[in-house]
Order: C-alpha cells, then sequence, then structure tokens
C-alpha cells in the first residue's frame, strides 16, 4: 500500500472529469452552455488531458473571431481510451490523443464506418515530477522508475530507499494517471515494456491538476505526467532528470526533447478527425482550419513544444488532401524523436493507396 491508499485504488474506475462538469467550470472561458443537455449543432471534443489545454486555447481563440462567436463547444478530458472510443463509436466529431489510436480502436473505427484523418501536432516531454522539498530523487534511470512502478512492486515496493539505496527510508505516495490515459499508456510502454505492466495501488485521476495537488501537497509524493502541466507549476513542483541511453541525467524542456536528448519519455500529440463531419459541418470545418492556422502559436502558449513550421505546412496539407487512417498502423512506439514521429507520420504522403 502507498501512501495509506488501499491496493485497487485505480482499478476499473478512473478518476474522471464528467463532460457536464467541465462544461460547467468553463462556461465563462470558452462560451460552453451548462444546461442538463448539450444542444444537437455543440461541437463535442473529448479525450487526452495532456492535449486538452491546446484544444482549450483553440476554442477560446475561435470563439473570438467573427466565425467562431455563435459556436458552441463541449470540451471534456476523459484520457485518450475514452476519447477515442467515443470517436470511434461517432459520438464525437473530434479526439484529443496523447497516443497513436490503437488497433482495438482502429477495429470500432472501421466497424462503425468511421474515417478519420490522424494529425500530429506537438510533442510532448512526458515529466515525472516530486515536491520541492524533496531533496534526494534529483534524477532516476528507467530501471529505477520501473522498480517503483511495474505490476510485481505492488504491495511490496513502499518506501524510497527500496528504489535507490541513497534514498531515505520513508514511505512514498505515488500519484499517476489512470488506465484510461494515453500518458499512462505510453509512460508503462516504455518504462515496463508494456502498456498493462503497472501496479495499481496509488492515486489515479485522468484529471492532471488532481496529480499536481497531490505532489505538491506531500513531500514524499512522485507522479508523472504532461510537460505543460509540470510547467505551469514549477515553483509547486520539482522535474526529476532522467538518465538517457548515453547516460546523460536530463531534464524536460522543449530545448532538449527538441534536440532529442530527452528519451525516452519524449512523444507526439495528436488530433482525429472524423472525415464525414469535417466534409459536412461548416463550422466544426471552420474550426479545425483555425486551429491548424494557429497550432505553433497554441502549442507555445499551452507549454508545449511544437512541431517545425515545415511540418505544420504538412499538417495543413494532410487535412486539407482529406488523407485517411494512421501512420502507425495500431502499434504504440515508445522513445520516438521528433525527427522519426515526422518521418512516421507523414510516410503515406508517399503512398498513393494509404486508404
Amino acid at each position: 500500500m502507498i501512501g495509506g491508499l488501499p491496493p485497487g485504488l485505480m482499478g476499473s474506475s478512473p478518476v474522471l472529469r464528467p463532460a457536464l462538469a467541465v462544461t460547467a467550470c468553463l462556461s465563462t472561458v470558452i462560451g460552453l452552455s451548462a444546461g442538463i443537455s448539450f444542444a444537437s449543432s455543440t461541437i463535442k471534443i473529448s479525450g487526452s488531458s495532456t492535449v486538452y489545454p491546446i484544444t482549450q486555447a483553440a476554442i477560446k481563440g475561435f470563439q473570438s473571431t467573427s466565425d467562431g462567436k455563435n459556436v458552441q463547444f463541449a470540451l471534456s478530458e476523459t484520457g485518450s481510451s475514452a476519447g477515442l472510443r467515443q470517436f470511434c463509436n461517432g459520438n464525437i466529431p473530434l479526439a484529443n490523443a496523447s497516443r497513436p489510436i490503437s488497433s482495438k480502436e482502429l477495429k470500432r473505427c472501421s466497424n462503425n464506418g468511421i474515417h478519420f484523418i490522424e494529425l500530429p501536432i506537438a510533442f510532448d516531454a512526458i515529466t515525472v515530477v516530486v515536491n520541492p522539498a524533496n531533496n534526494w530523487a534529483n534524477s532516476m534511470t528507467v530501471g529505477e522508475l520501473s522498480r517503483l512502478w511495474n505490476k510485481q512492486a505492488q504491495d511490496k515496493v513502499n518506501t524510497w530507499n527500496q528504489v535507490n539505496l541513497d534514498y531515505p527510508a520513508s514511505a512514498i505516495k505515488l500519484c499517476g494517471p489512470g488506465k484510461q490515459s494515453g500518458t499512462f499508456d505510453v509512460f508503462n510502454k516504455t518504462i515496463n515494456g508494456s502498456k498493462k505492466n503497472s501496479r495499481t495501488d496509488y492515486f489515479a485521476s485522468e484529471d492532471d491538476n488532481d496529480l499536481v495537488k497531490c505532489v505538491a501537497s506531500n513531500k514524499e509524493a512522485l507522479a508523472y505526467f504532461g510537460y505543460s502541466y509540470y510547467k505551469n507549476n514549477t515553483s509547486r513542483l520539482k522535474a526529476v532528470k532522467i538518465v538517457n541511453s548515453k547516460g546523460m541525467p536530463t531534464s524536460p524542456s522543449v530545448k532538449t526533447v527538441q534536440n532529442e536528448k530527452y528519451q525516452p519519455l519524449s512523444r507526439p500529440l495528436f488530433l482525429y478527425v472524423n472525415d464525414k463531419q469535417l466534409r459536412s459541418n461548416k463550422a466544426f470545418r471552420t474550426f479545425i482550419s483555425y486551429y491548424l492556422r494557429n497550432l505553433a502559436k497554441l502549442v507555445k502558449k499551452s507549454n508545449y513544444i511544437p512541431l517545425p513550421d515545415s511540418t505544420y505546412r504538412l499538417v495543413d496539407s494532410k487535412m486539407y488532401r482529406h488523407i485517411l487512417g494512421t501512420s502507425f498502423g495500431g502499434d504504440l512506439p515508445v522513445g520516438l524523436t521528433i525527427g522519426q514521429a515526422i518521418d512516421r507520420s507523414f510516410d503515406q504522403h508517399k503512398t498513393k493507396d494509404h486508404r
């Protein structure tokens, strides 16, 4: 048991932020209705809490334009898996995702006749954080993180000195994403070899702000989540340097992701766009066009890592040419550099039959 939490706290019921609750609290920011149900004309968006701030900024910017001032949105952060499930069921036209679509989700989309465009929009550094009062965990290796987070650690690795003998013999409080999170999938595939190989005796939430509070309020706590949530709370959190394959302890930053030194916890972020809605819904099409035209600015404003300008031109082209499907084949690649992710995302431009 970690930090007084019972085993299985995460279980099959991760902490979600319901769409209605998000709508209510954001109504003053992005013009959402706080009624019992959403109007049929409302553009519904769901998925990754990591991508959420970028899309939130896009909505706010779009609603300040003449084209968007009367368009209503329902934006919720349910985790990439939940968002893609809704997307492939045809319930939402746009999904935020912090990982590529999986083979199971591809099958669901196919069975439901959902054709989509996969748009890489930014890069992220999954950031491991501790409380600023923690003066021992300044850097960690992949092996140490695995010793702490893998399934075999449950109910066994409960104190800091079990991770590293130089750390104190005090109890660890772990905080992390729930199973619906793309960050959960990528972190565990990268650190533990499988997205299913994770302990469950920790405080879990799909809302990264809950994880920030979890660490900020406890000297013994450790968590992992998207870079933006660390960057927005640097006075309350300390980022742990990750030892890369060259043995260099490296802090997460725009520079270390762009120069490919922050490995293996860097990753691309995505939007999944329903092609039928893009063609038939003018308000939705206008919003997506605004989003892509302003991507670099929105990404920087949200404290994520922008792609090169030349890549954003390719993203535009991908949408306007309606290039359908995924470049990742249902796989969950880990440790991709920006260059590798870009190459993979746009290989389909070279293939006539990518549909």
